[in-house]
């Protein structure tokens, strides 16, 4: 389903996923504050830190055309390491296992979108593999080495994106 904004471009939603009181949790709201500084208002992005998610949020992702979300996410790989996971891809990923602790998690945010039809037609999880996590107000150098590498994923992406839009849109 996917709505266009009066400009002709996608509404776009980046939710930062963590808890910013243990050091690598806090990877998704800290990469989306980057990216928020870098690139959120020239992009046209609205940007919710929405810390460790719940049901609500079920509104808001449905009423987005696009969804991007930076999470701290184990794929097994080097602390630090940034994959940006499209569409099905991170549908695939975030079904597999629970990327929450959290009472509600991502996939059941997503399930809820998908019975209700309002799935964003374009989806994108920027994970960051974290290494430690445990009390603490500030990331592993890993992870805020990470940090800029992931703002430019989802960069990049939204540039993607939007360029496909407006080519249809031509």
């Amino acid at each position: 389903m996917s709505r266009f904004e009066p400009d002709g471009g996608l509404k776009i939603l980046a939710l930062g996923v963590g808890n910013t009181l243990l050091t690598d949790e806090a990877a998704g709201p800290l990469a989306l504050r980057l990216f928020e500084e870098r690139h959120g208002a020239a992009l046209g992005v609205s940007c919710l830190d929405v810390g460790t998610l719940g049901f609500p949020l079920a509104e808001e992702i449905g009423a987005a055309d696009a969804l991007i979300v930076f999470d701290a996410a184990r794929f097994g790989a080097t602390p630090g390491t940034v994959r940006a996971l499209e569409d099905a891809e991170m549908d695939h990923f975030v079904r597999a296992g629970s990327l929450s602790v959290h009472e509600v998690g991502l996939r059941d945010l997503l399930d809820m979108a998908r019975l209700t039809d309002d799935l964003p037609a374009r989806r994108a999880l920027i994970g960051i593999e974290p290494g430690e996590i445990g009390w603490g107000l500030a990331p592993s150098a890993a992870i805020a080495a990470a940090l800029p590498v992931a703002a430019e994923a989802a960069r990049q992406i939204v540039a993607r994106w939007q360029a496909a839009v407006a080519e249809a849109c031509a």
